[in-house]
């Protein structure tokens, strides 16, 4: 088995699973609790919180656990939604985002709100002066993606957000994609609003977080009793929370990652000549996640490629789409045919993977292209 689908999810790496031990065997207090079992839960917490902001240049008070991503993409538009709709209803996002975007948008388009979703050129980027263009007297949110999942772009949200603030919108950036890969720094984005996804940097899945800026007043999405500073109400997972705050430690270390960029650059330049002008690279050249190799194969069905490459893990485009046959929206929305989208293959490394896997997966290809 060779795993080459990181961007659907990373497996737990071995010192978080560590990390998540003791509060498995051993302390399974309540957090909210006021005796010293629960003193060591809490104290938990508050250190994986710490770990979760130093890796995104937030502060503690910031963060707020989750259950994932995609439950801070939807309480981050939501919420504001919810605070800002007397003084507007006109939201800002891009045709490329995740459905953990698209989704919350398009219901609170059912509910007479408005939305402007920005086109990307051909390497998935947009243009920063489209969503400038975009904003109206009644907007009240930008919310974009920082890294695009399906192939690996990297948008230019620290000018979105410089925008934003002189417009005194609010800017929501969906970073779930690329914490752990890429720098993220909350202030250079001036984002007011960000998602995170623990599993996405080797932490474990059913947690994640949202980080608020201070000074932004969100409703709770989940309401009940207190915790997480009357913003998230019910029982903290704290096995969960440990593990991010770990993985949060560990990905600082990776920061910037040139082995794993390295290691899909010998990817491509090992594919490119196995099988010459039967591959086409989608993406932007530069300016994308290191990790991420989404690759066309004109005349061909990826999920079919994908099929005759046994003991190969990887996708025809978002983990959330696989088995699907129609062209994925993303390639299409970047202006490519049918032909190249319904071609599409997203292999994406990561940490354990070895030249030698790449080696192989690329011997394969050239052997099921032949």
């Amino acid at each position: 088995m060779i795993y080459l689908d990181y961007n659907a999810t990373t497996p737990i790496d071995p010192g978080v699973a560590e990390s998540m031990r003791p509060f498995i065997e051993e302390h399974f207090g309540n957090p909210s609790s006021g005796h010293p079992i629960g003193h060591t839960a809490r104290v938990a917490i508050e250190r994986a919180r710490a770990s979760v902001a130093s890796l995104i240049g937030g502060s503690p008070e910031e963060i707020v656990f989750t259950s994932g991503g995609t439950e801070a993409s939807n309480w981050a538009i939501r919420g504001v939604a919810e605070s800002l709709e007397s003084r507007g209803r006109h939201i800002v996002t891009s045709n490329v985002e995740h459905p953990a975007t698209l989704k919350p948008i398009e219901s609170l388009a059912r509910r007479g709100f408005t939305k402007t979703a920005v086109a990307v050129d051909g390497t998935g980027q947009f243009d920063p002066d489209e969503i400038r263009r975009a904003i109206q007297p009644d907007t009240i949110l930008i919310s974009v993606l920082h890294a695009q999942n399906e192939v690996g772009t990297i948008e230019p949200v620290a000018e979105v957000g410089r925008i934003a603030r002189e417009a005194g919108v609010l800017f929501h950036v969906d970073a779930a994609q690329s914490i752990g890969k890429v720098p993220v720094n909350v202030e250079a984005f001036h984002a007011d609003l960000v998602s995170i996804a623990g599993h996405k940097l080797y932490g474990p899945k059913g947690i994640g977080a949202l980080y608020v800026r201070k000074g932004v007043e969100l409703p709770p999405l989940i309401e009940g009793a207190h915790q997480e500073g009357d913003r998230r109400a019910g029982t903290e997972n704290v096995i969960m929370a440990v593990g991010l705050g770990r993985a949060a430690e560990l990905a600082s270390s990776h920061l910037p990652d040139e082995p794993l960029q390295a290691l899909r650059e010998y990817f491509w330049d090992g594919l490119s000549s196995a099988v010459g002008d039967r591959v086409m690279q989608n993406g932007h050249p530069t300016e994308r996640l290191p990790g991420t190799l989404n690759v066309s194969f004109p005349g061909y069905v990826g999920g079919e490629l994908l099929a005759r490459l046994d003991g190969v893990c990887a996708s025809t485009g978002a983990a959330c789409h696989a088995g699907d046959a129609k062209p994925s929206a993303v390639l299409t929305a970047m202006g490519f045919d049918r032909e190249r989208s319904v071609g599409a293959i997203r292999f994406s490394v990561g940490r354990p993977t070895t030249r030698g896997e790449v080696e192989a997966v690329v011997s394969m290809l050239e052997g099921v292209l032949r």
